[in-house]
């Protein structure tokens, strides 16, 4: 286990180092950063001084480096839109994704799973095919088109759940949350069900494509005949061989409900980290740029590495596989 973990982080440190480097040539060299923080009048002296200070006139190594330790220590320099330090911006931003990303992949585990099994136990009922049915809408319909629909029945007919914002939110520790606030529940509700269809209908569809496979194993058939339980059979053994894909989509699926929920948050105007990532997109923001694309793949690294450890956990012949 120690051995793997060692190796894993070891490539972890390779992959952020390369990320790193592809984010120093996005900064370096797009787009000229004296220009856009300086007026069209600026004297010659005042571009100098500027570049002096933003450290531009040193050799490209030496930005390197120091964009490297910088890096490490989260300090990704000012923002040239808000003029302001991006790893302040980011860390405003930040709960918001997380708590509707983690929102979103919770319910979709919680009602995914459960439906996949019961449309592959039950396949030729007609609960069954309506959740199949149910499931490949909910991967054909794009996302912004589930939001506005979302908003119009149950924000402008209904009048239920607000239709934008995060609402009131409660600060912890410099950690703001609106999931501790009934005002903050209510926003997250329409913008985390938008997040959850399509992830809702692909569980559903692999839960029930693989528990199929695996009721038509041997070791399954062994425990039918061994007198076990129908549900004993299909809960214990067959749903843990199954989980093992599930993990990989949801965590993949989670990382990219956290890089690329741009859609979402810009239909519900939720402050998170899609909408200043398409801000900064509009503005030629590098700065931000280079911290958001940091931050993602950290966050896959993370995720995949988490992904690795549940792996061993669910599947004991791993364990031995390592351990040999």
């Amino acid at each position: 286990m120690l051995s793997f973990l060692v190796r894993r982080i070891a490539q972890a440190f390779a992959v952020m180092l390369v990320v790193a480097a592809v984010a120093f040539v996005l900064f370096q060299f797009i787009g000229d950063p004296v220009s856009q923080m300086l007026p069209m009048d600026a004297s010659p002296a005042d571009r100098a001084a500027l570049a002096a200070a933003l450290g531009l006139d040193s050799p490209w190594y030496v930005q390197f480096a120091r964009f490297l330790g910088n890096a490490a220590q989260g300090d990704f320099g000012i923002s040239l839109r808000q003029a302001a330090p991006v790893s302040r911006l980011i860390a405003e931003r930040l709960p918001a994704t997380l708590e509707l990303a983690l929102s979103s992949v919770i319910l979709a585990t919680a009602v995914g799973i459960p439906a996949g099994v019961y449309a592959a136990i039950s396949r030729k009922s007609a609960g069954a095919k309506f959740v199949m049915g149910a499931s490949l809408l909910g991967i054909s319909l794009p996302t912004f088109l589930i939001g506005i629909l979302l908003i119009l029945v149950f924000s402008v007919w209904l009048g239920w759940m607000p239709a934008f914002g995060r609402g009131e939110v409660v600060s912890i520790g410099g950690w703001t949350t609106g999931l501790a606030s009934a005002d903050g529940l209510r926003h997250l509700v329409l913008p985390a069900v938008t997040l959850s269809v399509f992830q809702v209908a692909l569980i559903i569809r692999l839960v029930r494509s693989e528990m199929l496979e695996v009721l038509r194993s041997d070791f399954i058939k062994f425990a039918r005949a061994r007198g076990l339980s129908s549900r004993s059979i299909c809960f214990v053994h067959a749903l843990k061989n199954t989980l093992l894909p599930v993990i990989t989509i949801t965590g993949l699926q989670l990382g990219g409900i956290i890089a690329f929920s741009i859609v979402t948050e810009t239909v519900f105007q939720w402050p998170g980290m899609g909408l200043l990532f398409l801000q900064s997109v509009q503005f030629a923001d590098i700065p931000v740029l280079t911290a958001y694309l940091c931050l993602i793949a950290l966050v896959f690294v993370l995720i995949n590495l988490c992904v690795d450890l549940l792996y061993m956990l669910v599947d004991p012949r791993l364990r031995i596989q390592k351990g040999s």
